[in-house]
Parts: C-alpha cells; structure tokens; sequence
C-alpha cells in the first residue's frame, strides 16, 4: 500500500526571484560524516564536477563559502554550512511527530476511500523512537497514531477520543508528582495496561565530554548551557523529579527555560553547538553522534478500556508488538528493549511493582 510521508522542504530566494534547489542539504550532511568532497559526492549520487558547481551556485548565492577545501585535509563545512545544516536537522526534529501524525490522518482517510470503512485503532501517545515503529509494522491494522503529551492522551481515552493512550512512567517510583498525576487519569475498574517497551533516559553531552558533566549537579555549573523539553512532557516531569530528590535548584539551571518539543530536537540543539546539554532517550544522543550518561530508566506503557481487549483490532496489535520483527527493531534502539512487551496487566498491579 502506498503512504504519504509529509517531508519539510526549504526554499531560498533572493530580492531578484532566483530560487535555488536545497539539493545541497544531503551534500552538506555527507561532507560533514566524511570530510571528503569526492565520497559525498558519490554518496548522494552526482558526480564530483555536479557537487563541486552546486558549492560555487550556493557560495555565490549567499556570499559566503559554505565549504571550506583543504589540500591533503579534504573538506570540511564552514561556519555558515554548519549553520545551514543543523538548522535543517533542528527543523525535522522539531516538527517530525506533527506531521507524521497529519500523514497518518491523510493516509487514513486515503485507504478508507479506497477500500471502505474498516475498523481503526486510534493510538494517542507520547512520542518516542519505539511507537514511531508502528506505523512501518502495521500492514494488517488500520492505525491512526497522533502524538500528544502523557496527560494529553490519557484525557483523550477517558472521553473517547481514542481506543488506547500511551505513556511512560520511572520503572522504580511508586509515588511523586509525576506518579500522582497519571494515578488521577487512570480507572482501576475499567482500565488495563498494556506493557510495550522500557527505555533508557539521561543527559546527552557534547562529543567528548568538553564540560566534563556527569551527572544532575553539574547542570548548575555557570558555564554550563542546558537546553530543556516542554513543560507538558513526560520527559520534563522525569527530570523534574529527579531535580527534586536531588535536592536541587531549577533557577540555577543556565537555559532551563529554554524549550524543544522532541527528544530529536534536544540532540539536534545540542549537535547544532546551541547548548552544552540536554535530557532525553539515549537513542536520540546517538542519532546526532552526542555523548550519554544514563539516569533513569522508564517503562513506556499503553492504557486502554478492558473492554476493547477483546476487539479485533487489538489482537493484530498484539500480534504486531509481539512479533520477532518488531522486538528486533526495537532491541535496536540504543537504550530501548521490548521488555515484557505485549504483557497485560490491572493498574493497581502496575504501580504495586
């Protein structure tokens, strides 16, 4: 079956209408993994002549060299090419899970104009590396996956706005502000857990290290940059917890205030040289090549009524998230394992472990 993938696209004109085509993106990311113009070149399938026009019509559109060539060192990218690049990554990572839950609404509503109404599993969920693997797994289950925080999508299954919410929780609290909140949303009579996966968070560094961090209090060092998620996320009240029993202040945390919506986005603010460090998936760090000191692990869980188990829809699930297949992908992902996955429980059983 055929998919829609909505992919951001840049576009640069100038005050004379001429528009350039970003093919250069892939050539600059390519100069940047090898640091040869003739290997990224035949990376992104142009010849070395093609690429080396495509740096002149750029160098000349802005002003400015975008890559800088060294006799015996190769090529390296200049300050503005480093910009253009990383500015590029902050803008998938940053607006990726929107428009892949706008591409799976589109892609719903084509498949049922050309099938007819089918029954569909309508998955509200906090993003993550593991539940974007869904979609590419999910040849025999119509599903509409939208990304929300926690507390977004829990509200969301309480008023039917969706069959099943996925969230995450520390796997060794019990209690705390974070435990509390989802305990309120949560039905012990009506509701039953889902076990999918456990992940790996922590603080994502700079290669090597330079500020010498390894844990939460260096976070207050003065130069010391940090770069935060939304207040709303599962990922922040993590943190925040972990502040807490710590023991220390957030108004000493240098760009606390600062935010970015994905665990992508947090690495690629990081890669961009915009912050120092951040906090998020381990699998996120090693994306953009960044260093990880782990923290916490967490179970990411899904909820749904324990009626709806019995629904069809919900045994291909089960059959998706329990097959070879998709525990491989998963195992894959730094810092991810299908621990127990597909495993059903009560919610009091839930945070009685």
């Amino acid at each position: 079956m055929k998919k829609i993938r909505i992919i951001p696209e840049w576009s640069f004109t100038d005050e004379a209408g001429k528009r350039l085509d970003p093919q250069l993106f892939g050539l600059l990311q390519a100069i940047h993994q090898s640091g040869k113009l003739t290997v990224a070149a035949k990376g992104c399938g142009i010849s070395y002549r093609h690429a080396w026009n495509l740096l002149n019509k750029w160098t000349d559109f802005f002003g400015l060299a975008l890559v800088e060539m060294q006799r015996g060192r190769g090529a390296r990218l200049s300050p503005l090419g480093e910009k253009l690049l990383w500015a590029e990554q902050r803008v998938i990572a940053r607006l990726g899970p929107q428009l892949e839950s706008l591409g799976s609404e589109l892609n719903l509503e084509i498949q049922q104009l050309l099938e007819g109404v089918k029954p569909v599993l309508r998955l509200h969920a906090s993003h993550g590396y593991a539940v974007a693997l869904l979609p590419k797994f999910a040849t025999d289950l119509q599903l509409d996956l939208q990304y929300c925080s926690p507390r977004e999508a829990l509200a969301a299954l309480n008023r039917g706005a969706c069959d099943l919410a996925g969230f995450h929780l520390p796997t060794s609290a019990t209690s705390g502000p974070l435990i509390q909140a989802h305990r309120r949303l949560l039905k012990p009579r009506s509701h039953r857990v889902i076990r999918f996966i456990t992940r790996c968070q922590g603080l994502m560094v700079k290669p090597d290290n330079p500020k010498r961090i390894k844990g939460l209090p260096d976070l207050l060092q003065a130069d010391v940059r940090f770069i935060n998620r939304q207040k709303d996320s599962g990922t922040r009240a993590l943190l925040d917890g972990l502040l807490r029993e710590a023991g220390l202040s957030m108004r000493g945390i240098r760009g606390y205030e600062l935010e970015e919506y994905t665990h992508s986005a947090v690495a690629a603010y990081i890669a961009a040289g915009m912050a120092d460090v951040g906090f998020g998936v381990e699998a996120a760090a090693r994306q953009f090549g960044l260093g990880f000191i782990p923290l916490a692990s967490e179970h990411y869980l899904m909820v749904c009524h324990g009626k709806s188990l019995s629904d069809p829809k919900f045994q291909r699930l089960f059959e998706l998230i329990e097959s070879e297949a998709f525990k491989t992908a998963v195992a894959e992902l730094p810092g991810y394992s299908p621990d127990r996955c597909g495993e059903v429980c009560d919610v009091d059983e839930l945070f009685a472990n």
